[in-house]
């Protein structure tokens, strides 16, 4: 399970819609037939990737999977079914499959007569799986809020400076973050100060994910580097608003608040419907906090450097209404890492439960 496990993490943010999914086939003696793994839309799943590749050898096998096998007609078809023609005698699998639509395999493979067991290595599977996961579970995309800060909370100085914060090393590992997700979101105030173009740099390799750009008002300009047309982007703006040289087809209209904000869920929700799994929060200090407050943010990677900016310096959280330390938005750590002459600081909400010891 661990070795399906390795080549699903591979395929994470490779896959679209789609769940990365890894698979092994085992003969009596448990010797490795051949191993498979799902690589896009289309494409075919984990476990009949590894069946192809186990050629006619699968009679009387176990197959290994992460997730349990599919039992709907899509592009490809069902994977409980290809397992059963196979003549495949025991399948294990990780995670149950949480879409009503694919799920039913393990018991389609059971009424056939094959052993079937769940839960292997469950947990684990879960953290591979998360992002895919979580937008199947809640309607919405799993949103992971990236920053760059000193050792003090500043992501700029006070001339609004920031390049560059971290490290080469920690924006090699950002450029591998961003390239996992499928899309990467970044407010009006980042895109007027920094013209991005969020593309995958550092020796990265993959697809870039979707740009999303927030414009309420309708004054992303013409050569911003976000309207290259190299990578896709979307704009988000207030219905009824003129865009210049953007086309409709890659305008996401959505109301503000009264504040003149997306409402983060909105926003996720509307992107969801547009088969977008996962989302890169690289925003500012005010988009940060609007995530933060609503308690849509399912993890947080900052790279902390070894620099001290004093109190002119930018903040990299924006207000989140705590008025005292019992109203604080607590966090888990789950990893720790030196990387260049960082700290790699990955965090979990602790349910984002304020006041929670």
């Amino acid at each position: 399970m661990r070795r399906a496990l390795e080549l699903a993490a591979g395929r994470v943010g490779s896959t679209g819609v789609n769940p990365a999914v890894g698979c092994v086939l085992l003969d009596a003696d448990g010797t490795t037939l051949a191993t498979g793994v799902h690589r896009g839309p289309g494409t075919p799943h984990a476990e009949a990737d590894a069946l192809r590749q186990a050629r006619g050898r699968s009679r009387g096998a176990t197959a290994v999977v992460t997730l349990e096998p599919c039992d709907h007609q899509g592009r490809t078809g069902p994977c409980s079914r290809a397992l059963i023609e196979a003549g495949v005698r025991r399948v294990l699998y990780a995670v149950p499959d949480p879409n009503r639509v694919a799920a039913g395999g393990a018991r389609r493979l059971a009424e056939a007569g094959i052993d079937v067991v769940g839960g292997v290595l469950r947990e684990e599977a879960e953290a591979v799986l998360e992002m895919w996961l979580t937008a199947v579970r809640t309607g919405r995309p799993f949103v992971t809020w990236k920053f760059a800060t000193t050792l003090d909370g500043r992501s700029a100085a006070a001339d609004g400076s920031s390049r560059w914060i971290s490290s080469a090393e920690s924006r090699a590992d950002a450029h591998a973050l961003r390239a996992r997700h499928d899309a990467i979101l970044v407010g009006s105030g980042t895109w007027r100060a920094d013209n991005p173009r969020l593309d995958l740099r550092h020796g990265v390799v993959g697809q870039p994910p979707l740009r999303v750009a927030l414009d309420a008002r309708g004054e992303l300009p013409p050569d911003s580097r976000l309207l290259d047309g190299d990578i896709p982007t979307l704009v988000v703006t207030e219905p009824g608003t003129g865009l210049t040289g953007v086309d409709e087809e890659n305008v996401l209209r959505l109301k503000t608040d009264a504040r003149g904000r997306f409402p983060p869920l909105g926003l996720l929700e509307a992107l969801g419907t547009r088969g977008v799994r996962s989302v890169l929060v690289e925003g500012g200090p005010a988009l940060a906090s609007a995530f933060v407050t609503a308690g849509l943010t399912d993890r947080v990677v900052a790279y902390v450097a070894p620099l001290l900016l004093g109190s002119e310096g930018v903040s990299a959280v924006g207000e989140l209404g705590v008025g005292s330390i019992g109203e604080a938005h607590r966090l888990r750590i789950t990893a720790v890492d030196r990387i260049g002459s960082d700290l790699r600081v990955e965090l979990r909400p602790a349910a984002w439960t304020r006041g929670t010891q």
